[in-house]
């Protein structure tokens, strides 16, 4: 299961992560984010121990919504080292965020 992210808990699990993160920008009112959400369940478990997989629900943490720039959802970002290395905007194939995340291990 993707962990949940939160502006509380940003720097300790996204800023502080040795591995490759994968944040999913959503909310619960968005249709395209359902869509995706299966992909991002499904990677966190097939990523177990390489990679971070969380969600960042826009609408209850604007800091880190803001940080990013986050002005579409779904919104998915790949860090590295504690930057932007990729991104995926809007509803996609599960293999287009697979390969993203593949380049980053």
């Amino acid at each position: 299961m993707a962990l949940e992210i939160t502006d509380g808990n940003f720097q300790e699990l996204v800023v502080g992560s040795d591995k490759p993160v994968v944040l999913d920008f959503w909310a619960p009112w968005c249709g395209p984010c359902r869509m995706i959400a299966p992909y991002v369940a499904e990677m966190a478990v097939e990523f177990e121990g390489k990679a971070v997989v969380g969600k960042v629900n826009v609408d209850n943490n604007p800091e880190i919504s803001g940080m990013f720039g986050i002005r579409n959802i779904p919104t998915v970002l790949f860090i590295k080292n504690g930057k932007m290395a990729d991104k995926q905007v809007g509803v996609c194939a599960k293999q287009i965020l697979v390969s993203k995340l593949n380049a980053l291990l």
